[in-house]
């Protein structure tokens, strides 16, 4: 007699399946899940997608299916689709992440393909699905077109599992082993933890204890004595005792003066409250009420990706002051977040902006106002001197600015540097300006002999720039990682770069590196060319590339623009770009150059050659014929695709 099934039945199978393979579900859910979501917020929404899988994967098991296939096919559809019910749940005084090395970077990978694409990456690669089994699990998802879903995530390059197929379902409908699991030190379900409050947490402790007492007392409040407790907190947060403990300015995280000298993380979190009204009330409870609820006259910016939800906890104070006559500035560190409240004039604005992942450079300053050409900024504590120096002249000495004893210096910008007239001023350096960056240096309390260059990009928080130079010599040189670009040769090619900076949105980029991968030679022309990839890293962290030429003589040709990419990064180092390129006789060559792993280049379709090394110059086919086809071979024996004008080349 066959096996019967039942609902009971197949809600055991679910729950022994989401017990053993727990990890790699959590995994599945958290690649899933929108690239864009910090990192607490997706642990804990990947949580709550393996959990409430349980009920629909059991009712399917219970009608004689693969419980495991079923429950992969639940957590992908709840990853997958709009997250209803309430948000995830609190973990009061906790920000959580992986401690997986590696699990965000492969999250940053998938940026721009589709959930469920971001699922078949998942099973193929560390699940070990074949494709067939893959799609299953898409279409038992709702994808509607699981194959061509498949297809996507295999296109990145790394989407590809090793082929072998799933084991077959346990006699007794346990769950099944889908065999070993691939790269199985890469999952979710190990976290770090860290406290949102280092100073009040006995505070906080002792709050809890003395909240049911609060409750007790305030049921006893006449309806007068209500509205004064909760004076100055936004009507829809009033009533709440968890927004109350938040919005209290008597709770705000002040973290000790010294702190960021004897911490192992420099950034933020080590940073003191500072200003001449860091004691005002009545301000800082202004800017937590606009920050809940703000008022329709209240201007509320927020950065791409940036979220705009009240605290959960009582933020960090960072700032309270007035930075210019007339103008007072209130400062938060919300974890992930920057947030700034600015009075003037009787007008009220909110600006918001991501700060994931800050160190002791992309933590290291804060715009408080920026006026015309003047620009105030508030400082890290860490930074012992600060200058103005003009990108596009290298050689020029740096401007020293007088830091002030709350940490803030004043910069006097050239006219037209603004982002309004950096919108307009093109690639080229002709009639684009000076382009001021700050450049500032440690504590050698922290690090020796340690500067940096900060440009200001309209953002809240300026762009870290730093540069790679380019490798020659041996067969396979060394890789070089980025340096910061304060040196000669960095300062330099940054000058001839410098205009190109109006592109980058300041709101959403935390840093920009400059990478000079190939050196090559010009057909008719003397002199080597520049072949360079500049990344903007995002604080979401997406990347998005341009690749450059630059001849000896003459203006540089920007060859591609990629966005959501792992080029020229960590995770991308391998690079081959190709482009059309006319030379000074009329001419036209189709050139290419690759990184330093590069051993041999192929053209195919309208051109056909095999040239051995690092780049190629060869007579490009007469129009109209199609572009032609560039791949190049690694040291390794890997192929990768060509980065051109069409914004293609992946590994």
């Amino acid at each position: 007699m066959g096996q019967r099934h039942g609902p009971g039945t197949g809600l055991r199978q679910a729950e022994a399946v989401i017990v053993e393979r727990y990890p790699q579900l959590l995994r599945l859910a958290y690649l899933v899940l929108p690239p864009d979501l910090d990192r607490h917020t997706r642990l804990l929404r990947a949580h709550r997608a393996v959990q409430h899988s349980l009920r629909a994967a059991g009712r399917r098991a219970g009608r004689g299916g693969d419980p495991l296939e079923a429950v992969r096919a639940e957590v992908v559809r709840h990853a997958a689709g709009r997250p209803r019910g309430p948000l995830p749940p609190w973990v009061w005084g906790l920000r959580m992440w992986p401690s997986a090395e590696g699990l965000d970077e492969e999250a940053r990978r998938l940026t721009g393909l589709t959930p469920y694409a971001r699922a078949a990456f998942v099973l193929r690669r560390f699940d070990g699905l074949d494709e067939e089994a893959a799609a299953a699990v898409l279409a038992r998802a709702g994808a509607g077109d699981p194959a061509g879903e498949v297809r996507a995530a295999g296109a990145t390059g790394t989407g590809a599992g090793t082929g072998d197929a799933p084991a077959a379902p346990g006699p007794s409908g346990a769950a099944p082993d889908p065999g070993p699991d691939r790269e199985s030190v890469l999952h979710p379900a190990d976290v770090h933890t860290r406290p949102t409050d280092l100073l009040l947490r006995r505070t906080r402790v002792r709050a809890a204890w003395g909240l049911a007492a609060v409750l007790l007392l305030a049921a006893g409040l006449t309806r007068a004595g209500v509205a004064g407790t909760d004076a100055g907190l936004p009507a829809p947060y009033a009533g709440a005792p968890v927004a109350r403990a938040a919005l209290d300015p008597a709770r705000l995280v002040r973290v000790p003066a010294q702190a960021w000298s004897d911490t192992g993380r420099v950034d933020f979190t080590a940073w003191p409250a500072r200003g001449p009204r860091t004691g005002d009330r009545a301000l800082l409870a202004r800017a937590l009420g606009a920050w809940a609820a703000p008022a329709s006259a209240t201007a509320v910016t927020t950065a791409p990706s940036a979220s705009a939800e009240p605290p959960e906890h009582p933020p960090q104070l960072l700032f309270a002051g007035d930075p210019r006559p007339g103008t007072a500035v209130v400062v938060f560190f919300d974890a992930d977040r920057i947030v700034r409240y600015t009075e003037q004039g009787g007008r009220r604005s909110l600006d918001i902006a991501r700060a994931d992942d800050a160190d002791v450079t992309t933590a290291a300053a804060v715009t408080l106002t920026r006026e015309g050409n003047t620009v105030r900024r508030l400082l890290a504590p860490w930074i012992a001197t600060a200058g103005v120096r003009d990108l596009t002249a290298p050689a020029s000495a740096v401007r020293p600015l007088a830091i002030g004893p709350d940490g803030t210096v004043t910069a006097e910008l050239p006219p037209g540097t603004g982002r309004e007239a950096d919108s307009a001023a093109g690639p080229s350096r002709e009639g684009c300006g000076p382009r001021p960056v700050l450049e500032v240096a440690s504590s050698p309390r922290i690090v020796e002999k340690h500067a940096f260059l900060l440009a200001d990009l309209g953002g809240l928080l300026p762009v870290h720039l730093t540069y790679t130079p380019p490798v020659e010599g041996a067969d396979v040189p060394p890789a070089r990682q980025p340096r910061e670009a304060t040196g000669p040769a960095a300062l330099a090619r940054w000058a001839q770069e410098a205009c190109a900076l109006a592109a980058t949105d300041g709101r959403a980029v935390r840093a920009l590196n400059l990478w000079d991968f190939a050196v090559t030679e010009l057909p008719e022309t003397p002199g080597r060319a520049v072949w360079s990839c500049t990344r903007a890293t995002w604080w979401s962290g997406r990347g998005d590339v341009r690749i450059r030429l630059r001849p000896p003589a003459g203006d540089a040709l920007t060859v591609a623009q990629v966005g959501s990419t792992a080029a020229c990064g960590r995770f991308g180092q391998h690079v081959l770009a190709t482009t059309v390129w006319r030379a000074p006789s009329g001419r036209s060559y189709q050139l290419a150059a690759g990184s330093r792993e590069v051993v041999e280049i192929n053209a195919t379709g309208s051109l056909n050659s095999r040239t051995p090394g690092r780049s190629l110059a060869v007579a490009a086919p007469a129009a109209p014929a199609p572009p032609a086809t560039l791949t190049a071979t690694l040291h390794s024996g890997a192929v990768i695709t060509a980065l051109d004008a069409r914004g293609g080349g992946r590994d």
